[in-house]
């Protein structure tokens, strides 16, 4: 692992948050992030000269909050670009469940993260199938790639680790926000995959009917 994180009790409890919805950040998963706003580059500058930990988390539909699991990250890559931009990826340790927001300090929102309920996160990942359909998966993502007319690389898509194929697709595919929350929140690798696949077949054959606009 990238972070070297073996404990729950290795990271950090108070950590700060990068609200952002539609957007999840899963163990060992990459996700890139562009950073423009004066109160997250003051985040990201503090992370850097800390343990380089964030939490991602989605806010409450409709509210101010946020919503009751999110996913410590750590920087990984960083640049800074000429109009003063930074370019990060954080690489996925843990879910955590969010006890409790601590009161405005910074210009950034931060909470205490309580990751004892996805010790599991830390555990070296899957290397193969076990207890995992994968032939379904791959249906309900040709399918919902057909109605779109996108293609992958099939080779890669085939032969992934378990943990990669469906991590990486349940951060990048384009779904709502309640449905990245429950992908997020799924208890198991095999859970997050049968939610993964439901959630194709129901996008494609809405896609197919002409109910859901083609993503752009």
């Amino acid at each position: 692992m990238a972070q070297g994180y073996v404990r729950v009790a290795d990271l950090p409890q108070v950590i700060p948050v990068f609200p952002l919805p539609g957007a999840i950040l899963l163990p060992r998963g990459q996700l890139p992030l562009n950073i423009f706003e004066p109160r997250y580059l003051n985040m990201i500058d503090d992370a850097m000269a800390g343990d380089r930990i964030i939490g991602m988390i989605q806010p409450r539909p409709g509210s101010s909050g946020l919503s009751p699991i999110g996913c410590a990250g750590r920087i990984t890559s960083y640049a800074e670009t000429s109009d003063g931009r930074y370019l990060i990826t954080l690489t996925g340790c843990a879910r955590f469940h969010l006890a409790s927001e601590l009161p405005a300090r910074t210009p950034y929102r931060q909470v205490r993260a309580d990751y004892l309920p996805f010790e599991a996160d830390l555990a070296a990942p899957p290397v193969d199938d076990v207890g995992l359909d994968r032939e379904p998966l791959l249906d309900a993502l040709r399918a919902y790639l057909e109605t779109r007319g996108l293609d992958i690389d099939w080779d890669t898509a085939e032969t992934a680790p378990p943990e990669a194929l469906i991590n990486s697709l349940s951060m990048a595919l384009p779904f709502e926000p309640a449905e990245k929350q429950a992908l997020l929140e799924a208890g198991s690798l095999t859970d997050r995959s049968a939610v993964l696949t439901a959630l194709m077949t129901i996008d494609a054959a809405e896609s197919g009917d002409g109910d859901t606009p083609s993503m752009q």
